[in-house]
């Protein structure tokens, strides 16, 4: 894409929310990222349709097994996946998979980079060691990922330091986002397609004679 004008009015959410009788390419985006990181927000924050969730209660049942450390005021969570939608055209549309985050659910993520496009890994400086298996898994499935990570506030990190701690190859993108602004979500996936691009690109130009 040639500037940030064309790359937003990509992912331009349309006010209507029915879909395009036109629209024949699905493009499907995943969300993952550790437990409370904010997949479910992110998801939501960016859909042109009020987004399909399957969050449920948190009860006594989850102690001792979920790590609360960071997220204690957590009342609810994601048990299969959340799912939104943006229209980019008349025929392309890009479908958001937001994944569970808890450890016992992980077991639905291999099924859910499944014809995945690309994948967004959402992390929380206060429980980085959460997003080592989500980068883990995606560069098994050797599927495209961005990084991002989401501001909760708190003792600051430089993406530098981010990188380091997460043991981040240098041309996997890594960026700052909050998954409450409609804005700063959009940007996380302008950013997502662009390292997909480049990546095809890459590609194209080492088969070239």
């Amino acid at each position: 894409m040639d500037s940030n004008g064309s790359d937003t009015a990509l992912l331009r959410a349309r006010s209507a929310s029915p879909l395009r009788s036109t629209a024949s390419d699905g493009l499907k985006i995943v969300v993952v990222g550790g437990f409370g990181v904010g997949k479910t927000t992110l998801v939501g924050s960016v859909s042109e349709i009020r987004p399909l969730s399957t969050e449920e209660t948190m009860t006594k049942a989850g102690e001792g097994v979920d790590d609360l450390t960071g997220v204690a005021e957590k009342r609810s969570t994601t048990v299969a996946f959340d799912f939104g939608r943006i229209t980019l055209d008349d025929r392309h549309v890009l479908y958001l998979f937001g994944a569970p985050g808890q450890e016992r659910f992980w077991f639905l993520w291999d099924r859910l980079f499944a014809g995945a496009l690309g994948a967004v890994v959402l992390v929380d400086t206060r429980r980085l060691a959460e997003s080592w298996y989500a980068i883990d898994r995606l560069e098994q499935h050797g599927t495209p990922f961005i990084v991002a990570r989401n501001n909760f506030g708190g003792p600051e990190h430089s993406l530098a330091e981010v990188r380091a701690a997460l043991d981040l190859p240098e041309h996997v993108p890594l960026i700052d986002c909050d998954a409450r602004d409609r804005d700063s979500g959009k940007q996380v996936l302008i950013g997502l397609v662009r390292h997909i691009q480049q990546l095809a690109q890459r590609a194209l130009d080492e088969e070239t004679p």
